[in-house]
């Protein structure tokens, strides 16, 4: 496989490390990436999910961590004995760990374990300082206008043609 250097990209910026990082994550492979499989869902505007198949884990074996712009899911296997003689042995329980990248604002609101679903909300939490807001247009006057009409004795404009 080939590898890309994306240093000529990030040579004139300052504080774009997180973003240089995204880029060579996503460009390397990994063959365990496969493993649990995983749903992303976008349940409204500001709200998702991830599930994910983690069967043959309890609670007890998950651990959900959210660090800054990132969530990392890990599983530990469990050391069971086993109780009489496979002849085939599909169900992993080897450990893993899913790490995703969370874009600005995004919280981890809940997690669930259900019928081997591990269920994983996410909010938009957008703060009030960065949301838009609607200045107000003042005129000359110091009264405040909604809307700015033309008087009726004003000329029309009209565009000629060529």
């Amino acid at each position: 496989m080939r590898s890309y250097d994306l240093s000529p990209l990030f040579r004139s910026t300052v504080g774009f490390d997180r973003l240089s990082r995204l880029l060579e994550t996503a460009t390397t492979g990994d063959e365990a990436a496969s493993y649990p499989p995983y749903n992303i869902e976008k349940l409204s505007e500001d709200s998702y999910r991830i599930t994910m198949a983690v069967a043959g884990f309890g609670l007890d074996d998950l651990n959900i961590t959210a660090h800054q712009n990132s969530l990392t899911v890990t599983g530990k296997a469990k050391k069971d004995e086993p109780t009489g003689q496979f002849l085939y042995r599909g169900i992993a329980g080897r450990a893993f760990e899913r790490r995703f990248q969370l874009a600005d604002f995004i919280k981890v609101t809940s997690a669930s374990l259900q019928n081997g679903l591990l269920h994983i909300e996410l909010a938009r939490e957008v703060p009030e300082a960065m949301k838009p807001r609607s200045i107000p247009i003042v005129t000359a006057a110091g009264s405040e206008t909604v809307q700015v009409e033309a008087p009726a004795s004003a000329p029309a404009l009209t565009q000629q043609a060529a």
